[in-house]
């Protein structure tokens, strides 16, 4: 260890002018941007840090995680309830690599989060020393920046410039690669500054008044409008000001996945989800609308379905803040650049006071048909095995909508993102762009503590959970209090349901054994049950969310059930199918 580390101090404001370590230098700019949670792993590479982060236990809260995915899921968890950057630790080598998947994760999600990662020291760069992995080059392509330091004396400009980078604009994940050398050097630590302006980078373009103004000509001629939201509203922080514009033009707005809560569930003008597994009306709608308007969502091909054949009768308006977004998938007739709570003011002062009664009751008209011919059957089936819907439904009526609901990815993801109410803003935490099975045990960790007051309800299937119920540890350890529901239906279900529809029932691979996952979760202090019949559900529910701490309930449910509607691959959205 070098002598130069005895020497460094740990500081209080003020604290210019005092020579410390780098990892002092980074735990100081950390606290300078309000962190209070940090999720990690430690190793060798990184251990001067930790070695710091000893006497800072009173100022960051560090949570131990069991996998470095599970650190990297659990911070965009947090960021996602809680609308702050996440922080991530993890050493070098193994553990940098570990975060790639989470990083991509963020990246197409569009979730602020600053991943530490440590490294060798500088003079062994290139030797393929132990645990030594060109993280930089690794994780260009899924961060929105990275910079690998070799100098403590730059630790606090490029914490800055990453906490800048990654929560301004279209937010995203930067990952900073620290020596070990940097990290035990000492220097003359003059402050840290926050960073408010890059020259090479402009996270908002500036709003042309004009092309708003072409969006609100259109939008006052048109006879049938609609609005698809997504998540760039809530990342706006726009809510208020999207629900002005909607109630003030009266159109029917539906959501991408990721766009659910930015107005309640219940509203009378929010007509339902998009996409694959959205809901009936808006996928038939979107190509008998005379004008779209996009706002804070990207023309996912999930959402889309067969782009030559999307929304071809329609105009275009594009509202979103990262202009290579606009006319990336779908050609837009009017570009609206800029943060959309600065755009939607703008264009709802210019919009008329609209009345599309008549509009609106064609959407009502598909979902009654919806309702009727697949809805009650899924939420009230009365006899038979369990549906996943009517769990989902059950618990609505339990928490009012007010909890936080995080998925895993498969059916039960789709289920919950069409049934469950989401009456608040940041109540849907999901993983959307990449779809990672594993996602959901550690979200929720990372929700909790990204909203401690409200209940966070985590929604996984059995093949999902299995991928990172390691993080179990972390739930015990640190006394989560998350309410954890696995859907199990005995198999890889998403796929299963592929194979039944497009490859003639071939059930290659889906078929999937799991543990006594009560049990499991026992043996980790976390108390459970098992539900296998319908008149046990509401009460094993009732008894997860009046319990105390952390709780674990497996429903055992039907299992060849498919998710519909579902627009088939290679479909337009008007061809979505009801069974």
């Amino acid at each position: 260890m070098d002598i130069a580390q005895t020497e460094a101090t740990t500081l209080t404001e003020p604290f210019k002018n005092k020579k410390v370590t780098g990892s002092v230098a980074l735990l100081e700019g950390l606290i300078a941007e309000g962190t209070e949670t940090i999720f990690g792993y430690p190793g060798g590479a990184i251990m001067p840090i930790y070695d710091a982060l000893y006497d800072y236990k009173d100022k960051l809260n560090h949570i131990l995680v069991r996998h470095e995915q599970g650190g990297i899921h659990a911070g965009q968890g947090y960021a996602r309830s809680s609308g702050r950057v996440g922080v991530v630790f993890a050493t070098s080598g193994p553990g940098a690599t570990n975060l790639v998947t989470g990083l991509a994760d963020a990246q197409i999600d569009s979730t602020p989060l600053v991943c530490i990662t440590g490294q060798v020291f500088a003079s062994l760069l290139g030797t393929d020393a132990f645990q030594e992995t060109d993280v930089i080059n690794i994780t260009t392509p899924v961060t929105k920046w990275n910079f690998q330091v070799t100098d403590a004396t730059e630790i606090p400009a490029v914490l800055a410039k990453a906490f800048y980078i990654a929560r301004t604009g279209r937010p995203g994940p930067v990952l900073i690669d620290i020596t070990k050398n940097a990290q035990l050097q000492v220097f003359d630590y003059e402050g840290y500054k926050p960073c408010d302006h890059i020259r090479s980078y402009r996270p908002k373009p500036n709003v042309r008044r004009s092309y708003v103004e072409q969006a609100a000509a259109l939008i006052n001629s048109a006879k049938k409008p609609m609005i698809i939201f997504g998540q760039g509203v809530l990342l706006g922080e726009a809510e208020q000001e999207f629900k002005a514009f909607v109630e003030k033009s009266g159109i029917p707005a539906a959501w991408t996945i990721l766009g659910a809560g930015a107005i309640p569930t219940d509203h009378r003008l929010n007509v339902g989800m998009v996409g694959m597994h959205g809901n009936y009306g808006p996928n038939v709608q979107t190509n008998s609308c005379d004008v779209l308007i996009a706002i804070g969502m990207r023309f996912d091909d999930r959402v889309t379905g067969r782009l030559d054949k999307y929304a071809k009768q329609a105009k275009i308006i594009h509202l979103d803040i990262d202009p290579a977004e606009i006319d990336k998938n779908v050609l837009a007739d009017v570009p609206v650049w800029g943060d959309c709570k600065e755009t939607l003011p703008i264009l709802t002062e210019l919009v008329e006071k609209g009345n599309h009664e008549a509009w609106l009751q064609e959407f009502n008209a598909f979902a009654k048909i919806e309702d009727e011919t697949l809805i009650q059957k899924e939420l009230n089936p009365g006899t038979g095995e369990l549906t996943m819907g009517e769990i989902v439904n059950q618990l609505n009526v339990l928490t009012k909508g007010e909890a936080i609901i995080v998925t895993d990815v498969g059916q039960h993801q789709m289920v919950a993102c069409r049934y469950a109410k989401f009456n608040n803003t940041r109540s849907n935490v999901t993983s959307g762009g990449l779809g990672t099975m594993g996602f959901g045990l550690p979200a929720a960790i990372g929700a909790k503590f990204g909203a401690p007051d409200r209940t966070v309800v985590a929604i996984i299937g059995d093949g999902g959970f299995q991928m990172t119920l390691q993080e179990l540890g972390t739930i015990m350890q640190f006394g989560v209090d998350v309410k954890i529901m696995i859907f199990n239906n005995q198999y890889l279900g998403m796929v299963r349901q592929w194979q039944q529809l497009f490859n003639d029932k071939r059930y290659s691979f889906v078929d999937i054994t799991s543990p006594d996952f009560v049990k499991l979760a026992e043996s980790y202090y976390i108390p459970g049950q098992k539900v296998v019949e319908r008149e046990d559900l509401i009460p094993a529910i009732e008894a997860m969310l009046n319990h105390k701490g952390s709780y674990l309930l497996e429903v055992m449910v039907a299992k060849e059930h498919n998710v519909f509607p579902m627009v088939p691959q290679g479909c337009s959205v008007s061809e979505i199918r009801l069974k």
